[in-house]
């Protein structure tokens, strides 16, 4: 029986496996290419990001991203996990002509039957897309806090890190905590420490995904260890990004040395040809203990505190030995 795990970052349109992808593209006449596996060989971030947009547009009806969720809870309790939050970008949908509810509405569904089905908390946490719009980013704000009572619990920021600050952003996430949503950003992943910064400063992050260029600037990684600000860190995903250039180079160790709290989590696991296993595994290769990065995952969680409580009894009781 695998280890209780966490996971706080995952793409949920990056969790659709290909013959699943191909499946569901077929049902939305959705054209994609013959070889989406060597499509999956990322030359760098922004190669990453055109795939993304290519492949995550078969998605389109509310079926689509209800099944989304339920197939990666599934795959997620095979590993272990208890509770997800999970990712989505509902205004790369709307631009292409998927209505707001649609897909607010499936993906709630798709939380519902992983909890009935798999037995795995899901709580959502939708991004506005580096590039969007002021009108965009609210839109995703206001749709979120409407389904706030179904389990979306924070907003995040995502996509082309170097070339959007995150301050310009700041209007959307002050709207997000006035009406008591979390603040969950991409920042210190392909951007260094001023990135990081800028989230939690003009952001108000209450977590951080990725963050670990934060390494770079020893002030900055003092500071996230004071804060007890949790890091969500996808160690394959930063090697498959070329955002570290080896497992062996990732600052993940330095950042725990330092005692910056880490959780670990897949990112997208079907594009990164990963797992939670797996990527537990590299983490604890890096000196990280999975009851350590469960403990920071229970931390790091944005869910109700019965939830929390729920969480840390399962880590209780479980023998880590």
């Amino acid at each position: 029986m695998p280890f209780p795990k966490i996971e706080l970052h995952v793409h949920l349109e990056g969790t659709v496996r290909a013959p699943t992808l191909r499946e569901i593209a077929r049902r939305n006449d959705y054209a994609l290419p013959d070889d989406l596996e060597g499509l999956y060989a990322f030359r760098d971030f922004r190669h990453f990001i055109e795939v993304w947009i290519l492949t995550t547009n078969a998605l389109r009806t509310a079926e689509d991203f209800g099944q989304v969720v339920a197939d990666y809870a599934a795959e997620a309790a095979s590993h272990g996990a208890v509770y997800l939050e999970g990712i989505f970008s509902p205004a790369e949908r709307v631009a292409r002509g998927v209505d707001w509810d649609e897909i607010f509405s499936g993906y709630c569904d798709g939380a519902d039957a992983a909890r009935e089905l798999h037995g795995v908390e899901v709580r959502l946490t939708p991004d506005i897309f580096r590039g969007a719009t002021a009108e965009q980013a609210e839109q995703v704000v206001r749709y979120s806090a409407k389904y706030r009572e179904r389990g979306i619990v924070a907003v995040g920021l995502g996509g082309l890190e170097a070339d959007y600050p995150p301050e310009q952003y700041a209007p959307a996430f002050d709207l997000a905590r006035s009406l008591g949503l979390g603040s969950v950003p991409h920042a210190g992943e392909v951007a260094g420490p001023a990135s990081v910064r800028g989230a939690l400063e003009a952001l108000g992050a209450d977590r951080l995904r990725h963050g670990i260029r934060a390494d770079e600037d020893a002030g900055l990684v003092r500071e996230l260890a004071g804060r007890g600000t949790v890091l969500d860190v996808c160690p394959l995903s930063n090697l498959r990004t070329g955002a570290v250039a080896s497992l062996a180079d990732h600052p993940l160790p330095r950042l725990v040395a330092a005692g910056v709290r880490c959780s670990i989590s897949t990112d997208d696991p079907a594009m990164f040809d990963t797992d939670l296993t797996r990527d537990y595994e590299a983490a604890e290769s890096l000196g990280l203990s999975p009851y350590a990065a469960y403990e920071a995952g229970v931390a790091g969680a944005l869910c109700d505190e019965e939830t929390r409580g729920r969480l840390q009894a399962v880590g209780a009781a479980y023998d880590w030995r």
